[in-house]
């Protein structure tokens, strides 16, 4: 009985500490792009938070259009919508991000933020460890896209008078 009882604390313990690990996965989801926006508009770079911003959006679209089209079932067996994983894509753009605008001293940090957080989907099982890779691959190369030292993007503003936006061109 004891050892039943204490097998029981066991596993309790492994599920309680999985759910830490995936709550602070999902807290972490949020705070790398926040950060990842907010060190730029605190030094007042508007510059990259708008580059910051396509990364996002670049990385949110192929997220969703591939968890759309492929419909993998998660290793939990709650939902098709496995690969690739969107917190690993999102947060390793922000990675990305703060590493190629300011260098390592923000890079290493936010790299080793995002590791956790695609550890944190594996140990959760809600992903397996090639969706958390794809998703990673995905929001790197996201932030490339936009922070790659001698990249033609031009991100401005514009508006007509009755609307808002934000225009993205790339030279070839």
């Amino acid at each position: 009985m004891m050892g039943g009882l204490a097998l029981a604390l066991l596993l309790g313990a492994g599920r309680v500490r999985a759910d830490g690990i995936v709550a602070a996965g999902d807290v972490l989801q949020y705070a790398l792009p926040l950060t990842a926006w907010g060190v730029p508009l605190y030094n007042g770079d508007w510059d990259g938070a708008l580059r910051f911003t396509g990364a996002f959006v670049v990385q949110g679209v192929t997220v969703l259009a591939l968890k759309n089209t492929v419909y993998e079932t998660r290793p939990n067996g709650q939902g098709h919508q496995s690969f690739p994983s969107g917190h690993a894509a999102v947060t390793f753009a922000s990675a990305e991000f703060l590493r190629a605008k300011y260098g390592w001293s923000y890079g290493a940090p936010a790299y080793a933020l995002a590791t956790f957080t695609a550890y944190s989907r594996v140990e959760g099982d809600r992903h397996y460890w090639r969706d958390v890779g794809a998703g990673a691959a995905i929001g790197i190369f996201s932030s490339m896209l936009f922070t790659y030292r001698g990249n033609t993007w031009d991100i401005s503003p514009s508006s007509n008078g009755k609307s808002f936006g934000l225009t993205f061109k790339r030279f070839w």
